[in-house]
């Protein structure tokens, strides 16, 4: 399907959502109805492996349309946008956010909420939502899970905004490249999963995002249960177990 906003691809257990609303991809609520779309569509899509969000034009995302965040339509918009993320949580497959020039706002979120992210060396990452007199919902539940509640409300109650090194130094991005070689950069860092079952990378997710979300026993005994009652009961897990003990590559089924 062809959209106005975005554009997407999906091979070989790779999707790809592609910004692309000239000239910084200011998010719209229809660019994130269009996302949107891609993401339900490929729920229950069994060979999919990775997601990827990338872009065209001067830079990732230079965040979302303030004119459409007042008023009326702020609720919609709000809306609209978590919904992107909802999906993606529900999608429950790795994402991989690969950025460039400004990521901020609106954009930033979408970037580092992504599981993975990598960022070419000239990328600038923040929220200023602060300076405008908002905060970003999305950076505040997920930056303290990542970089720790200090650095989080560094970031976010300053809204200043960093380069890709010292993103890297605060585990907000995974890897740091050139920014001539940010799309050969970014296939060589997809290549080692999709390699794997696209069942057992969910399942893996899953895990790790359970074990995210309480004390050590009840988080434990949810990672136990998924990983019994739900990973070993898969086809391509008992696969790669008998693929390694007989010396062999594993064929995925993806199930």
């Amino acid at each position: 399907m062809d959209y106005e906003n975005i554009e997407t691809r999906f091979e070989e257990g790779l999707g790809t959502i592609t910004l692309n609303r000239p000239p910084v991809n200011i998010m719209n609520i229809a660019m994130m109805e269009e996302i949107n779309d891609v993401l339900e569509a490929w729920q229950g899509q069994k060979d999919l492996k990775v997601v990827l969000f990338n872009a065209k034009g001067k830079c990732f995302s230079a965040g979302v349309d303030v004119g459409e965040h007042m008023g009326d339509l702020a609720p919609k918009m709000i809306g609209a946008f978590h919904r992107m993320f909802r999906l993606m949580d529900k999608l429950g497959v790795l994402t991989v956010a690969s950025v460039y020039g400004s990521c901020l706002g609106g954009g930033c979120e979408l970037a580092i909420f992504c599981d993975l992210a990598i960022a070419a060396e000239n990328s600038k990452i923040g929220q200023p939502e602060i300076q405008v007199g908002v905060f970003p919902p999305i950076a505040a539940y997920i930056m303290p899970r990542i970089m720790g509640r200090k650095a989080a409300i560094e970031l976010i109650c300053s809204g200043r905004i960093i380069s890709a090194e010292e993103a890297g130094r605060m585990g907000l991005v995974n890897r740091v490249v050139s920014t001539q070689n940010l799309e050969a950069e970014t296939e060589g860092f997809l290549k080692p999963y999709l390699r794997l079952s696209a069942e057992v990378l969910r399942k893996t997710k899953k895990a790790i995002t359970a074990g995210l979300t309480d004390d050590l026993e009840p988080a434990l005994k949810r990672i136990e249960e998924i990983y019994l009652d739900e990973l070993m009961k898969t086809s391509d897990a008992q696969e790669g177990l008998h693929a390694f003990l007989e010396k062999r590559k594993p064929a995925w089924k993806n199930e």
